[in-house]
Formats: structure tokens, C-alpha cells, sequence
């Protein structure tokens, strides 16, 4: 009963991350809105660790470390994340939340192409379903105003991104803690937003009123911070049954974006995810039977 709750909470937190996006750019540009998002919660994470928590556990990085994380921050925050504020511009939420929950799909194609191993024919099915979906869930939103193809391929372009982060994270042998490692790649992630947002966000037609502040809020604590020790004890209990929990997310995201924001549920919506989520299951099947 406590992995079912906790599932549940997961979802419900991680697709709503989308909705909070949409109102906090609505009175900020959405580079300043990442950026003060990845500033603040980077420099929480780090605040407790070293001046809360004090653990010899928790040094700081060193050496080739450092570079890792550069890395990381740069595909992980300040390319993906960035990219997916910028394209809630253009995009609807459940669109949003539908993308992320494809991410295990290019993060197989990612791996796949990084080892040089041949893929199943059931993980080729599953993407082309899963990016069928996806493309069936937006069409109808290509002529409402709730996407365009630009804010589509930005979206892609973050969700190319985060997949090799993915990647890349799994190929490093860390020395680090996940919550030092994950509070150092969002920090620096903002830090390395900084001069693009200097140069390109408009800051005389942001305000940083308190539905700003709220999103900031919603994305730090209950999305950045809460979601993830949610994902992390899912992890630590059932690697396999954790990724279940995943197809929820668009479910929730649809959801959300419905009764909050007014965008439209249709035929296609529930199509799309649909093949979204049998996509995913399909591709992943080897890991679930093996587990059963």
C-alpha cells in the first residue's frame, strides 16, 4: 500500500510540472523563470548538504568530477529544461507531460547507438508507436493555437538531450552522492543559462508577481525536490514496477491541462496516449518479462 500511494503521489507531482511552467511564464519570460528555478533549487540542495546535513559522506567534487558535471548540467538543465519551458510557450501542457513520459524510448534509440547494439524489433515498434502517438495527440492541437511544429521540435530537441544526459550519467562512475550530484548539475546548470538569459530573455515585459513566485515554488518543492525522493524510494524498491508508474504521467498531464488551463481533450488525445503507452510497455517488454 505505501509503493501504491507513493506511485500515485509521483505521478500526480512530475505531470504537473507542465501546468506550473504554462502560469509561471505567463507574467515572466521563460528563461528568467528556469533560471531563477535552477539558482534556487541548486542552491537549496547544496545548503543542506554542507551546512545542514555536514556528512564526510558528502564532499565536494574533484578533479575529473567537476567536468562530469558540467556535462551533465548542460544536457540534464540548462539544454532540456530550458528547452521545455521555451516550448510551453508554443505547446499545451498535456503535450508537455506526454514528451517526458516518451524519454525512456530515447533514451533506448541514445544507449543503443552509444553501445553499438542492434535493436529488437519490438523496441523499434515501440518508438515508432510512441512517436505516433505523440504525433496524433498534437494534431488536432495544430490548429487551435495550443502547438505549432516550432514549439514541437523545440521540445524534441530537449527531450534529444536529457536522453543523452541519461546516457552519459550511466557511463560515469561516480564517486558522489545522488543528492550532491543532482544539487551541483542544477546549480551549475543555472549558471550556465545565465549569459544566454542576459542576452535573449526580455526582462521589461516580466513581472515577478506571486503566481510567478507560486510556480517557482510548485517546480522547486513538490516537483524538483519531492517528485524525485518519490522516484528514488520507487527505484530502490521495484526498478521494474517504478517505470510503471511513468505511463501515469501523461494520463495525469491531459488531466490537469483540461480542468487548469482550458485545453481540449479529444478522440485523438486518448489515441495518442494510448500508443504512447503501449509503445513504451512494448519496448521495455524484455525488462518486464524478465521480471515476471
Amino acid at each position: 500500500m505505501r509503493q501504491l500511494f507513493a506511485g500515485f503521489l509521483f505521478a500526480m507531482l512530475w505531470a504537473s510540472a507542465a501546468v506550473a511552467t504554462k502560469y509561471g511564464i505567463r507574467d515572466a519570460d521563460p528563461l528568467i523563470l528556469a533560471n531563477v528555478r535552477f539558482l534556487l533549487a541548486g542552491t537549496f540542495m547544496l545548503v543542506y548538504v554542507y551546512m545542514i546535513r555536514r556528512s564526510k559522506k558528502y564532499s565536494l567534487p574533484k578533479g575529473a568530477e567537476w567536468r562530469h558535471l558540467l556535462i551533465f548540467a548542460l544536457l540534464n538543465t540548462t539544454i532540456y529544461l530550458s528547452c521545455f519551458v521555451l516550448s510551453m510557450r508554443e505547446v499545451s501542457a498535456g503535450i508537455g507531460s506526454l514528451s517526458t513520459a516518451t524519454s525512456p524510448l530515447f533514451i533506448m534509440l541514445i544507449s543503443a547507438m552509444w553501445l553499438k547494439r542492434k535493436l529488437r524489433w519490438y523496441e523499434v515498434v515501440g518508438v515508432i508507436l510512441g512517436l505516433t502517438g505523440v504525433a496524433l495527440a498534437t494534431y488536432p492541437l495544430l490548429y487551435n493555437s495550443h502547438a505549432t511544429l516550432g514549439g514541437l521540435a523545440i521540445l524534441l530537441f530537449g527531450m534529444l538531450s536529457v536522453s543523452i544526459a541519461t546516457v552519459y550519467y550511466s557511463r560515469v562512475q561516480w564517486r558522489l552522492p545522488n543528492i550532491v550530484i543532482n544539487g551541483w548539475q542544477v546549480f551549475l546548470g543555472g549558471f550556465l543559462l545565465l549569459p544566454f538569459t542576459g542576452l535573449a530573455a526580455h526582462f521589461n515585459t516580466s513581472r515577478l508577481t506571486p503566481t510567478f513566485w507560486a510556480a517557482v515554488f510548485w517546480l522547486i518543492i513538490p516537483v524538483s525536490i519531492a517528485a524525485l525522493l518519490l522516484w528514488f524510494y520507487l527505484v530502490r524498491q521495484d526498478p521494474v514496477k517504478a517505470s510503471f508508474w511513468l505511463f501515469l504521467c501523461p494520463i495525469f498531464g491531459f488531466i490537469y491541462s483540461y480542468l487548469l488551463l482550458d485545453e481540449p481533450i479529444t478522440a485523438y488525445t486518448y489515441a495518442g496516449t494510448a500508443l504512447v503507452i503501449g509503445g513504451l510497455y512494448l519496448a521495455q517488454r524484455e525488462k518486464f518479462m524478465r521480471k515476471t
